[in-house]
């Protein structure tokens, strides 16, 4: 896909139709110049001689409810034989961990309001098909950010390319974070877009135990784009917690257009290891105590019921006793 920041904002018109041909360029490089042959789908350059990498990296449009805007999608081809592909249009999603895009199986909002010139495009090889595409925007559309994308289908593989719907009107932005818990050593969390803006969330992480501060990290930007409606599962590493410490974890995220929230939790950590150990030594004290004491009744030749030492664990007794305390968890 092309790199270049360069976007263009399609202006909203009354009518526009798409019953326009698909043109089909000659690439103006020679076969044994293409290092790959993979085939791609880009926003169209607006110019026929122009490399592809110094075009869009994707499509935006903005127009209000009822509008209908246009815009041109090329399907290039560099490979040495024909290809045959299928256009449609997609809704797109936040993948569940967060990070990537992911299309939904069945568009009912970008998506669907997307109609393209001709839906199968034949390209042949070394060359572009420029295909045009309307986005007709409902009447009842929400203001806010609709994200998509154009899936192009051919061969053996399919591509896409996104499209970057906003509808004019009063937005929102809201995001909470919620479901905060502890486990293997990271912080999991969950973010969800509840505006209608695609947000750039930023989050901070504070711990406090018994005796003070144990964990702070600023506020830092995640890599991640929420689009709206969506709702991610995040996690962060704290791989230096306390071996023993009783916590109490709050998160807090923020966004643009004055987005915030705050959630946490709370846990305790406990050496399991050392306290088991701890046990067992208790244990086995207690135990050996209890075989020395047998072994000084027989040699003296106690009767059973005389007077002799005992080994428990419990408040200190009279002399001769051997006391044991075993000291529990911090819970």
């Amino acid at each position: 896909m092309p790199s270049a920041a360069r976007v263009l904002r399609l202006a909203a018109t009354a009518t526009v139709t798409a019953a326009a041909a698909a043109a089909v360029v000659v690439l103006g490089v020679a076969p044994t110049a293409v290092a790959d042959d993979r085939w791609s789908v880009v926003p169209s350059t607006g110019g026929e001689g122009r490399p592809a990498q110094e075009g869009r990296p994707y499509f935006y449009a903005e127009g209000l409810p009822g509008s209908v805007l246009q815009d041109t999608v090329s399907v290039i081809n560099p490979g040495g034989k024909p290809l045959t592909v299928r256009l449609r249009g997609a809704d797109a999603d936040n993948s569940g961990k967060g990070g990537g895009f992911a299309l939904r199986a069945r568009a009912t909002d970008t998506g669907a309001w997307i109609t393209f010139a001709e839906r199968t495009v034949q390209v042949p090889a070394r060359t572009r098909a420029d295909v045009p595409f309307t986005v007709s925007v409902p009447e009842g559309a929400t203001p806010g950010d609709h994200p998509g994308a154009i899936v192009a289908s051919g061969g053996d593989r399919s591509a896409a390319v996104r499209v970057q719907l906003r509808v004019g009107g009063p937005t929102l932005s809201a995001l909470t974070v919620e479901h905060v818990a502890l486990r293997d050593g990271r912080i999991s969390y969950d973010l969800v877009n509840r505006g209608t803006t695609v947000l750039e969330p930023k989050l901070a992480v504070r711990a406090d135990g018994l005796f003070g501060e144990v964990l702070d990290r600023a506020p830092r930007t995640l890599p991640l784009e929420l689009l709206p409606g969506r709702r991610v599962t995040l996690s962060e590493p704290w791989p230096d917690r306390p071996a023993l410490d009783s916590v109490d974890v709050r998160l807090t995220v923020s966004a643009a257009g004055g987005a915030h929230d705050e959630a946490g939790t709370s846990a305790r950590f406990v050496p399991w290891r050392a306290v088991a150990g701890a046990a067992a030594g208790g244990l086995a004290l207690c135990a050996g105590g209890a075989y020395g004491l047998v072994r000084r009744r027989r040699r003296a030749g106690e009767k059973p019921g005389e007077p002799g030492e005992r080994c428990e664990s419990g408040e200190s007794g009279g002399s001769g006793r051997t006391e044991v305390e075993l000291t529990g968890a911090v819970t």
